[in-house]
């Protein structure tokens, strides 16, 4: 992300303690004050603004975000083209296979999880709409970065790293590339207890029509719930399915 030319101090300011409370789910004043580096007094009038605004809320001790931001967020992702195409097909495919099923796209070199759905045996993980995962460990930041250019994918793994996330999660960028190589010729990428102990996902990208990826669709079970033959079968191919429809409805429609 480039930087502002003529960046507004207060203004980054606010935001910073903003992620802070988000970052620790809740935090006291001299917490955040500590973590950004200034005076109980100058944070203590920055929430208070915020509070005013209903962007953070005093629960006891603690700041914790307000639903302010949902109207934010929620307004956001219905300007997003590929959001408001697959929402019905992810929908869709997590009544078909019964599965969790995710979508989530790219920015400044992170996921962002755009839109889940959950079928009737889905199971319940600690991601959420909003929430920024590194694209390493997951089947949807694999099939999405094996449809990027090497040198964009150096720039994320430079800026963001190969933080290990389990014990089979891939922190050798050389291993790595060679993945990326795999989904590349394959059409998809796998994501097996690399981000979740026990949780296997299976994604495939979107592109546009320079096949560049846009965002990915994925969808997770537990390992001890799915065989190989129906995860790397009917999943793999309801998965590829998806996505190829929402490419089509959003490329060409």
């Amino acid at each position: 992300m480039a930087e502002p030319k003529h960046p507004v101090s207060t203004v980054d300011r606010t935001f910073e303690i903003v992620e802070v409370i988000r970052e620790l789910d809740g935090a006291g004043v001299s917490e955040i004050a500590d973590r950004v580096d200034v005076g109980k007094s100058a944070v203590h009038n920055h929430l208070n603004t915020l509070a005013s605004r209903e962007y953070v809320v005093k629960e006891g001790d603690e700041y914790h975000v307000g639903l302010a931001f949902l109207g934010l967020g929620a307004y956001a992702r219905q300007r997003n083209d590929i959001y408001r195409v697959a929402r019905p097909e992810v929908d869709q495919l997590a009544e078909e296979t019964g599965e969790l099923v995710n979508l989530l796209v790219e920015k400044n070199g992170l996921g962002v999880y755009l839109y889940r759905s959950r079928g009737d045996r889905g199971v319940e993980l600690d991601t959420y709409v909003g929430k920024q995962v590194h694209l390493h460990s997951t089947a949807l930041g694999k099939a999405i970065l094996g449809y990027r250019p090497e040198s964009e994918v150096e720039a994320v793994l430079d800026e963001h790293g190969m933080p290990r996330q389990t014990e089979s999660t891939t922190t050798d960028p050389g291993e790595f590339f060679e993945e990326l190589e795999t989904v590349r010729e394959q059409g998809y990428a796998v994501d097996d207890e690399e981000r979740l102990t026990g949780l296997r996902c299976i994604a495939a990208p979107v592109t546009d029509d320079d096949e560049r990826s846009i965002a990915a669709i994925s969808v997770s079970c537990p390992v001890h719930r799915v065989s190989d033959d129906r995860f790397f079968g009917d999943l793999r191919d309801a998965v590829l399915g998806s996505a190829n429809v929402v490419e089509l409805e959003h490329n060409y429609s």
